[in-house]
């Protein structure tokens, strides 16, 4: 598989190139004719070639949050209900010990099972006296305080995906409560919906966390049921586009597809969202996870670690730090790279500069769920050079 992305350069297009499976080769010449995007007979505009933005800014939320996709970490994937505020305050440290938090891992992102099973009599959300004894404004101050900003959970439904009171027609308090915590970043899932439209459970969040004058990143989660690229723009500054990822190799790259269908969407200020990092949970390979954070960096997706960065493995640190892809999902103009060939019958190696000028073709030999991640600069000529 090739997915290219344009870069920040006013020049001509930096290509950013993944290959995977087996041997590709990419042939780089003067002048390139674009591929037709293969989901184009899908949408309402067809993709007449891979840099097209055209549907950015029409559905945009502009709070100034989100000029480039969320770096931090999320408890779920690893942790799921078993949190408490010794964890996320341990996790917070790691993150400033490992360096991470310095590459722009910044957000410490509490998901489900924080808060009581019920609200108190005056309606509002507890925190688990038993997990959260301190409650989440003091977790917001220790994390405040080390430079980093905490996100906390809630579902635009009944109740949250594990039971907990949801925020479905307590959006305007439970936002308030939220940025009375100073929290600084809000994932609404879609559990107990109640049967009632996304369009119309979810802007009212948007709606009351405005209201709060707090700016609080919006993240919408409804698993890509009712195709939020079209309409979530205007509403979140990211939108799940996909159900759950899960840790395997079969899981990770079906996501990546379905994402890739709605990259004309994606851009600075709102972005597509095909779940969590699953580097380092033991799930699938080095190679594999490798080619998993290679993708999810230049498809602008989000990049939430999921794994214990507390006693995270040497290789895992090695992928999550690379300065280099984490450079090609923060270019600041925001192109969502995206999938314009596949080889093989499994479509997915590292990192090398190389110095030298190259024409005509680059090719590699890669293994099975490996990945080769290439940035390709164009070159300028001056007038002395010609002379």
């Amino acid at each position: 598989m090739v997915l290219q992305s344009r870069g920040s350069s006013a020049m001509a297009p930096v290509l950013i190139t993944i290959m995977y499976m087996y041997v590709m080769s990419v042939m780089i010449a003067a002048r390139m004719v674009l591929p037709v995007h293969p989901y184009s007979r899908s949408l309402v505009k067809p993709i007449s070639n891979i840099f097209d933005t055209s549907n950015y800014g029409v559905f945009q939320l502009d709070n100034g949050l989100a000029q480039t996709p969320q770096m931090g970490w999320n408890s779920w994937n690893f942790f799921a209900c078993n949190i408490n505020e010794t964890v996320i305050k341990e996790t917070a440290d790691a993150l400033i010990s490992t360096g991470l938090a310095g590459l722009g891992y910044n957000y410490v992102n509490i998901d489900d099972c924080w808060s009581s099973w019920a609200r108190n009599l005056k309606g509002q959300l507890v925190p688990d006296p038993k997990t959260f004894p301190s409650g989440i404004k003091a977790l917001a101050d220790y994390v405040h305080a080390k430079g980093l900003k905490l996100g906390i959970y809630s579902d635009a439904g009944v109740f949250t995906c594990q039971v907990r009171p949801g925020s479905l027609y307590h959006e305007n308090d439970d936002a308030a409560l939220f940025a009375s915590w100073d929290v600084d970043y809000l994932k609404y899932d879609n559990c107990f919906n109640l049967g009632i439209q996304p369009k119309e459970r979810y802007p009212p969040m948007r709606d009351a966390l405005n209201a709060t004058g707090r700016k609080i990143f919006y993240s919408l989660c409804e698993w890509g049921v009712d195709d939020p690229a079209l309409w979530a723009g205007k509403v979140g500054n990211s939108w799940r586009t996909t159900d759950d990822i899960n840790d395997s190799w079969a899981s990770m790259t079906s996501i990546a597809d379905l994402n890739d269908k709605w990259a004309a969407y994606a851009g600075p200020g709102g972005w597509n969202d095909p779940d969590m990092l699953e580097v380092g949970n033991g799930g699938m390979t080095y190679q594999e996870y490798r080619a998993h954070f290679s993708i999810w960096a230049l498809m602008k997706a989000p990049l939430l670690v999921g794994c214990d960065v507390r006693n995270m493995m040497s290789e895992t640190f090695e992928i999550l730090s690379n300065e280099e892809v984490i450079a090609v999902n923060q270019d600041s103009l925001g192109v969502q790279g995206r999938k314009v060939y596949v080889s093989g019958t499994d479509g997915c190696e590292q990192h090398e500069v190389v110095a030298d000028n190259r024409v005509a073709s680059l090719s590699a030999q890669v293994e099975a769920h490996a990945c080769e991640m290439l940035i390709l600069t164009p070159q300028t000529t001056t007038n002395s050079q010609i002379l």
